[in-house]
């Protein structure tokens, strides 16, 4: 797949049973998984792949899936969300198939950027 920087890549949902969740999306429509722990299930839906990850699901105003856009490098795409305004929730981290951070926009958005590079 080619991916496109700043595009929107990947969505994250929280679930409060991620085996649940991935068997219902299974069942329903189709969607392919792969499991990284019991925490964690990674889905493609031929469109657009997300995952579900153990937490609480946003059920309110107050929460949201998490959009996670693509960069082909963090360090500039880090050093602008914080010099326009964003501010970091989880700094650079790595995870299976690439590295990523978390920030917030001006506006109160959480978004993720990830890079499958190893050094940015």
């Amino acid at each position: 797949m080619m991916r496109r920087a700043g595009r929107i890549d990947y969505v994250e949902f929280a679930s409060g049973d991620p085996a649940a969740s991935r068997r219902f999306f299974e069942q329903v429509f189709g969607w392919q998984f792969e499991d990284y722990g019991p925490d964690y299930t990674a889905f493609d839906d031929s469109e657009l792949q997300g995952g579900f990850s153990r937490g609480t699901p946003s059920t309110s105003e107050s929460g949201a899936p998490l959009l996670v856009l693509y960069a082909e490098q963090l360090a500039p795409v880090l050093a602008r969300v914080e010099a326009n305004g964003g501010r970091v929730t989880k700094p650079v981290f790595a995870f299976p198939g690439g590295r990523r951070f978390q920030f917030v926009e001006p506006g109160g958005n959480e978004l993720a950027v990830w890079s499958e590079r190893d050094n940015d």
